[in-house]
């Protein structure tokens, strides 16, 4: 040993001056009033209604706390569920994780083995196995089986039992594309091996053991209690909102807390508890053919190169994020009462994030309440000049007597109308070939919206004016005498 030799109150000087480099050398945890003031300036500066928060670092918990208010205007507390969302993901890969360390599920065996009512149109699906649906390279997409457009499933079997008449976009782990049925399967998976409903077997497996007990599984958007549902912001204010339906068992079905989500995040860092240290990396480990994306968990880094483990969760209403900085030990979850339209939990755990690593901060963006203000009055304008193109419809009639085009010249009132009535596929295309429901579109743009219905509406009743006012010319004017 190199301090062979020292005597020994010199090696103590030693051993105390390593010691004391070592605490200069790694940066202090923030103080949970830290914590706090990021949290509450980022309310303040974005006008989000609630949050609740969770910074791990270790077995240790560094803050768990609610911070402003649900939509029916309760507290938020470190104890109020809310949803997660898609962070429900890493939630079923840990379930079917556990069954397959047991020796119940082979990971790269085929799904039908252990799920024989996964039936689907195309021939290949059979070869899809249990590691491509977790790990999003299955072959399935929106495109072939609709997860917002398709009549919503009310039970993870009907979820299966509706992906009968699909087919695949790819051979199974060719390539990856996210796709939450994928999971929806998954956690079938686990029902019917395990013999336990969904929630049920988290409950024993997960939540229990953890000390988790504000958290639960469900599996629609109708079951969502007050506190886990959101709000639209617009002009800067928060209006609640009920979430619009959808399914989300196993993909986004989870709920949680602040105190709950902290056991999570230090159970990743600390395996055992709930499953092997080699289980819990297997999860946090992509393959060849997934990129970046492992089991419910997306591998990259921070903004100083430092490796994080982390999955992000958008409902319509509410977001969620989740994160592990691996080699500083920290864990981050946020979950946000506004949804997928602002990405309040994730751009708020950017926040710790660089809180947590020493790295600047970057204020939010405050363009939004201008570009609704400026949406909101070009719809003001529209519906002024529809009310005065209605008004004076028998005037333009007048003036547009034995012209022959005059009725293939309203078509272009009816171009807003076609365009509202087909908008979710433009943004389905926009989010690269998602699927998307048209009560969905609101959510995401409703000032866009409300411009756009405005334009529909007011070419409408411009035409109806026009069609009639013309009607009108045609049966005052004389006939002609033979």
């Amino acid at each position: 040993m190199w301090t062979h030799g020292v005597p020994a109150k010199t090696r103590r000087v030693i051993f105390r001056t390593l010691l004391a480099a070592l605490a200069l050398a790694a940066p202090l945890p923030p103080a949970p009033a830290d914590i706090d003031a990021t949290v509450e300036e980022y309310l303040r500066s974005t006008g989000l209604p609630g949050a609740a928060v969770t910074v791990t670092r270790g077995t240790e918990v560094l803050r768990t706390a609610g911070y402003g208010r649900t939509p029916d205007g309760e507290p938020i507390t470190e104890r109020t569920p809310m949803a997660v969302a898609s962070v429900s993901k890493s939630f079923t890969a840990l379930a079917v994780l556990q069954l397959a360390e047991s020796g119940r599920v082979e990971l790269d065996g085929p799904v039908r083995a252990h799920l024989p009512e996964f039936r689907l149109a195309d021939p290949r699906a059979d070869r899809i196995t249990v590691r491509q649906l977790l790990d999003q390279t299955s072959g399935l997409s929106d495109s072939t089986v609709h997860p917002f457009t398709r009549p919503q499933p009310g039970s993870l079997a009907e979820a299966v039992a509706s992906m009968r008449s699909a087919t695949l976009v790819a051979e199974p782990g060719e390539r990856w594309e996210y796709h939450n049925p994928n999971y929806q399967v998954a956690a079938r998976l686990v029902e019917v091996v395990s013999g336990l409903p969904f929630d049920d077997y988290l409950q024993r497996h997960v939540f229990e053991p953890l000390g988790m007990a504000d958290s639960r599984a469900i599996d629609t958007a109708d079951e969502l209690p007050p506190s886990a549902r959101g709000h639209l912001m617009v002009l800067g204010g928060a209006i609640a909102v009920p979430e619009p339906p959808a399914f989300g068992g196993g993909s986004g079905g989870v709920l949680s807390s602040a105190h709950d989500m902290a056991a999570w995040l230090i159970a990743q860092n600390n395996p055992g508890r709930i499953a092997s240290e080699a289980a819990i990396t297997e999860t946090h480990t992509p393959s060849p053919a997934s990129g970046s994306y492992a089991l419910g968990w997306s591998v990259g880094t921070t903004a100083s190169g430092e490796r994080v483990i982390s999955h992000s969760g958008d409902l319509f209403t509410s977001t969620a994020y989740q994160a592990l900085l691996p080699d500083s030990g920290y864990g981050i979850a946020v979950m946000a009462n506004t949804g997928l339209a602002h990405g309040d939990a994730a751009a708020l755990a950017d926040e710790l994030i660089a809180l947590v690593t020493g790295e600047p901060v970057r204020p939010p963006s405050g363009a939004l309440p201008a570009i609704d203000a400026v949406l909101l009055g070009l719809a003001i304008g529209v519906a002024l000049l529809a009310v005065r193109g209605a008004v004076r419809a028998r005037r333009w009639a007048d003036s547009r007597t034995g012209c022959p085009s005059t009725v293939l010249r309203l078509l272009p009132l009816l171009v807003p109308a076609v365009l509202c009535a087909s908008i979710h596929r433009i943004v389905g295309a926009l989010y690269r070939g998602r699927d998307v429901a048209l009560i969905q579109v609101p959510y995401l743009y409703p000032t866009f919206t409300a411009l756009l219905a405005t334009a529909a509406l007011g070419g409408v009743v411009v035409l109806v004016a026009r069609l009639t006012g013309l009607a009108r010319t045609r049966a005052g004017r004389p006939r002609a005498h033979t």
